[in-house]
């Protein structure tokens, strides 16, 4: 279900029925493009099935999916056209537009014309919400992009109230620590996939892909001050995935013996329930041992000393 995860914390959130929710999301359904509308965005069915609930509960866990719809004219073909349709008005008046409000307007007409032209793209984003730990994970890797969902969600979900979740420890400085130590945490393993970056203006990098982490180059490297911006790890030989220093979860796997459970599973015609309770379920004890292993969470108020903690240099930050 999710290849990638943001995690935000439930700060506040009088959850009301299902039904009202239910209804409030039913405003907000996704709707194609009009001609010449260039993003359209809304709630689509968890399912595959198009008229399915917009808001599923599987297990007590509350599934939900944002459908996103671009319409764009590639920029090259609007300058194309903006050099025709000046040359045009020069040929006709003798004189060449000039002034950015003039080309503004030019650019902006020739896109509202040929916008009805255009391929829509389309996209979704599933929202998970796990009441019993207070937790929402959005399936996205960018904060952008995770941003833009938690408006929509908050705006149907009015009484809810987020926050980006912060740790005690900053994933660098967890990760710095875990490979200098060579000794990952309780319940977790390192793997063999690792990124340092040099965190100045040459920004040099150092991959590892497929290589064993565990030797002193590594260690090395960080002592030189490169910090760790991902590393691969595998949660309780069940779940794998790439932790970055955004704390951002990218190329979550279920691993073979969660797998082969599933498979075992009932999931109705098209699995959805199977799925949600499996992926859930693993998630559900492998994010707050992650928080664990990154020393737990913190409100707001004491992120700003959290960050201060990340912008040491990294051999204090380990022994702060």
């Amino acid at each position: 279900m999710f290849k990638n995860a943001l995690v935000y914390r439930i700060d506040a959130w009088d959850a009301p029925t299902h039904e009202y929710l239910e209804e409030r999301m039913d405003r907000a359904r996704f709707l194609e493009c009009t001609p010449t509308q260039p993003l359209s965005t809304g709630w689509v069915p968890p399912r595959a099935d198009r008229h399915a609930a917009l808001l599923e509960s599987v297990g007590g866990q509350l599934i939900l999916k944002l459908c996103t719809e671009t319409k764009a004219v590639p920029g090259a073909v609007i300058k194309e056209q903006l050099d025709a349709r000046l040359a045009q008005i020069e040929s006709e008046t003798g004189r060449r537009p000039k002034g950015k409000n003039a080309i503004r307007e030019l650019k902006e007409q020739i896109v509202h014309e040929l916008l009805p032209r255009a391929f829509p793209k389309r996209s979704t984003t599933l929202v998970w919400i796990d009441r019993e730990n207070a937790l929402v994970v959005i399936g996205a890797s960018s904060l952008k992009k995770a941003d833009a969902v938690v408006t929509q969600l908050l705006d149907a979900f009015d009484t809810l109230r987020l926050s980006p979740l912060q740790t005690a420890l900053a994933p660098a400085t967890a990760m710095s620590a875990w490979l200098s130590e060579k000794e990952a945490p309780p319940r977790f393993s390192v793997d063999r996939d690792c990124e340092l970056k040099q965190p100045d203006s040459e920004k040099a990098v150092v991959r590892y892909a497929r290589h064993t982490l565990d030797i002193d180059e590594v260690g090395g490297h960080i002592r030189e001050g490169k910090l760790p911006t991902q590393l691969a790890m595998t949660w309780n030989s069940r779940v794998s995935f790439v932790l970055t220093d955004a704390l951002t979860l990218k190329k979550i796997s279920l691993l073979d013996v969660v797998v082969e459970k599933s498979s075992l599973k009932d999931g109705g015609d098209d699995g959805f329930d199977a799925d949600v309770a499996i992926t859930t379920g693993e998630l559900q004890h492998m994010l707050p041992d992650l928080i664990d292993a990154l020393g737990g969470p913190v409100m707001q108020e004491a992120a700003a000393d959290a960050t201060s903690t990340a912008e040491l240099p990294p051999l204090e930050r380990l022994a702060a």
